[in-house]
């Protein structure tokens, strides 16, 4: 758990210092282990002009094992379940060298490129697959919705 606690300050320090245009991240109070994050919609894509609040616990292995993220706002997407419960595959081929900042950048990547071929959501996959503008109209009006 020492281990843990000093890479999670280390890397939420660096977060804080020099975050990247498109999130903002913070505590839960003052547990390291829970972060709550805010991505905007990436410019281009369906959620675009969209703000989505992501909840991050990370693991007493961490950064052995990856943190459990999930989506708070709603959000129309073939990787995302209703849930918000993300299928990416940055999770299932974790490696202690990957940070915080990888998991957002992977998430983010995922908005603007979704992955119909291993989806959460296997509806929404084919629609994506078959009907790219009905896709992209549902899933602006998710966004404008629940991500204002």
């Amino acid at each position: 758990m020492a281990n843990a606690t000093k890479r999670l300050q280390r890397e939420y320090t660096d977060l804080v210092k020099a975050p990247p245009t498109w999130v903002n991240a913070s505590l839960v109070g003052d547990n390291l282990q829970k972060w709550k994050a805010s991505v905007q919609g990436p410019e281009g894509t369906p959620y675009e002009k969209g703000t989505f609040n992501i909840d991050i616990d990370f693991p007493n292995e961490y950064p052995f094992k990856p943190p459990t993220i999930k989506f708070i706002t709603k959000i129309y997407h073939p990787n995302i379940n209703s849930e918000g419960q993300i299928c990416a595959e940055v999770f299932s081929s974790w490696s202690p060298q990957l940070k915080v900042t990888d998991v957002l950048n992977t998430i983010r990547s995922i908005l603007v490129d979704p992955n119909p071929e291993n989806p959460l959501d296997a509806e929404i996959a084919q629609i994506f697959k078959t009907d790219r503008n009905a896709f992209n109209k549902t899933a602006k009006e998710y966004t404008k919705k629940y991500a204002k």
